[in-house]
């Protein structure tokens, strides 16, 4: 097995910058008003909007 060199894993690295690392799975928890029974809503967003996603109810 051939070994890589740390310029090749940095070069890999910066071509995958674009891709799914920069997204998070988000479960949040909801509650029905009428009935009192939570449900979760998954939703798989970008790290910068984790914040305004979870502040919004």
């Amino acid at each position: 097995m051939a070994k890589v060199s740390k310029n090749a894993r940095v070069a890999q690295r910066a071509a995958n910058a674009g891709s799914g690392r920069d997204h998070v799975k988000v479960i949040k928890s909801v509650k029905n008003p009428t009935t009192g029974k939570y449900s979760y809503k998954e939703v798989i967003i970008h790290k910068e909007k984790l914040q305004e996603f979870l502040a919004d109810k």
